[in-house]
């Protein structure tokens, strides 16, 4: 078995333990918020900005850390890096002058202890694989615990998100779709990047009403559209007209993740791939400085 898939499958006791997780240091309601990361650690701050503000505790914008805009006032900047030495974060973090700075990492004996302020260790969720996937959703699992918004069978869905067998015929698309809507079109462009990187698979994510603009021409016979939540009303009745395979789950979104996950392992699999070491990547991306 590879790492990923072994830590794909620890995913729901992780989120236990995250659940549980002391978050002094995370953002207070009110507090007009930062949040920044790259590549999943992106997604996932993109998925937990549209939670946070549309519950009502605070503005929250979500940047890709090299696009972070250190001019612009804010009273927390929150940090994303599983593994505490990626380029573009701690630089960003050295631009952040004037809000509180807290960064949620895998590997607290690395450069970002000192970049940030303070430091939420997530090392029982840290990785062996280059493919970031039980980290990830640990910190989002977090996240929405410290939230409010985590269901208390959260950790139970993810569980059969593991064990279930994937619908059949899944893996035999050429082309792939994920869509969501408000927090889950972060979770759509995470799964897209998952497939991506551990099987070099043709994938596209979108907000799922931008779908129907453009993106459906794409769509037929070979493809498989993914809807993380509820798809807007007759969407799926458009989608299935092209012929393409179809996946709606009744399971929270965070475990459906781990749904695509799984996919994206059984298709590097299929295609002779090594998961654990996909291509032109490596865990962490630091860059040469000037």
């Amino acid at each position: 078995m590879s790492h990923v898939q072994q830590e794909i499958a620890s995913q729901p006791e992780r989120w236990r333990t995250a659940l549980k997780a002391s978050t002094a240091d995370l953002p207070s309601a009110g507090e007009r918020v930062a949040v920044i990361g790259c590549g999943t650690s992106l997604y996932i701050a993109q998925a937990y900005a549209s939670l946070r503000e549309t519950a009502g505790l605070g503005e929250t914008d979500a940047f890709a850390a090299s696009e972070y805009p250190a001019a612009r006032r804010y009273d927390r900047v929150l940090a994303i890096t599983r593994s505490g030495t990626t380029t573009e974060v701690l630089a960003a973090l050295g631009r952040a002058d004037g809000p509180v700075t807290v960064a949620i990492t895998g590997d607290i004996a690395t450069p970002i202890s000192a970049a940030a302020q303070s430091v939420v260790d997530l090392g029982f969720a840290d990785e062996k694989s280059v493919v970031q996937t039980r980290f990830a959703t640990t910190v989002l699992a977090l996240l929405r615990g410290h939230l409010g918004l985590a269901p208390a069978d959260l950790p139970a869905d993810g569980e059969r998100a593991v064990a279930e067998p994937l619908p059949e015929g899944f893996a035999d698309a050429t082309q792939f779709t994920f869509l969501g809507a408000g927090w889950t079109v972060g979770l759509a462009h995470e799964a897209a990047l998952k497939l991506r990187e551990a099987s070099g698979s043709w994938t596209e994510s979108y907000p799922a009403m931008e779908y129907r603009h453009g993106p459906i021409s794409v769509t037929g016979p070979d493809s498989l559209v993914w809807f993380f939540g509820q798809p807007p009303a007759g969407l799926v009745d458009q989608v299935r007209l092209t012929g393409a395979r179809v996946s709606v789950s009744v399971l929270d979104p965070m475990a459906d993740l781990i749904r695509a996950q799984r996919l994206a392992v059984e298709l590097a699999g299929r295609r002779g791939l090594d998961p654990d070491r996909p291509r032109n990547l490596t865990r962490s991306i630091v860059l040469a400085q000037p």
